[in-house]
C-alpha cells in the first residue's frame, strides 16, 4: 500500500462518521481508529502515527508592528515576509506523511533525489523518510519544478511537516 493511499484513507475516514476501520492486504494491516478528533494509524511494518487528524502545519502570517516604524530599513523587511506568503500560495509543498528523519539521498556517499530546479514527476522519488528502521520512499505528488528544499538531510521531520515546495506544471 503507497502512503498517497494511506493519506487518502485517513482524508476519508476522518471526514467521515466512521469510528474504526481495519484494512488487510498482502501482509499489510492498517488500522485506524478516531479518539476526540484525532486518529490512530497502526500498520504492521509501522507503529501507530498519532495526529493524523490534527495537522502539525502552522502558517505564519506577518504582524502589523505594534510600534511606529522609524527607519525605512525596518519597513523593508516587514515587507519581504509578504512577498514569500504571496510567492508560496501557488507553490504545492510535498510533506512528511510519517514522523522520522529525513534523508536526501539514497545513501551517505550518492547524490540527492532531487535538488532547486529539478522537474520532478508525481512518482519520482524525492527523499526517503526513516520511521523506525524502514526507510520510506517519498514521491514528488505532482509534475513541476523543485523551488526549494526546506529541511535539511538528517533532520528530524514531523506528520504533515513541508519538506518541499514545488512548482506545478
Amino acid at each position: 500500500m503507497k502512503i498517497q493511499e494511506i493519506r487518502e484513507l485517513i482524508r476519508l475516514i476522518d471526514q467521515s462518521n466512521i469510528e474504526e476501520f481495519v484494512y488487510e492486504h498482502d501482509g499489510t494491516k492498517v488500522h485506524m481508529k478516531k479518539t476526540t478528533k484525532e486518529a490512530l494509524v497502526q500498520a504492521t511494518v509501522q507503529p501507530a502515527v498519532e495526529q493524523a487528524a490534527k495537522p502539525v502545519i502552522e502558517e505564519v502570517k506577518p504582524q502589523a508592528p505594534t510600534q511606529p516604524v522609524a527607519s525605512p530599513t525596518e519597513v523593508k523587511q516587514q515587507e519581504s515576509p509578504k512577498q514569500e506568503v504571496k510567492n508560496t500560495e501557488n507553490l504545492h509543498k510535498i510533506t512528511s506523511p510519517m514522523v522520522g528523519t529525513f534523508y536526501a539521498a539514497p545513501s551517505p556517499d550518492a547524490p540527492p533525489y532531487v535538488k532547486v530546479g529539478d522537474k520532478v514527476k508525481t512518482d519520482t522519488v524525492v527523499c526517503i523518510i526513516e520511521a523506525m528502521k524502514l526507510f520510506n520512499e517519498i514521491e514528488a505528488e505532482v509534475n513541476g519544478e523543485i523551488v526549494e528544499v526546506l529541511v535539511e538531510n538528517g533532520q528530524l521531520v514531523e506528520y504533515g511537516q513541508p519538506l518541499f515546495l514545488v512548482k506545478p506544471e
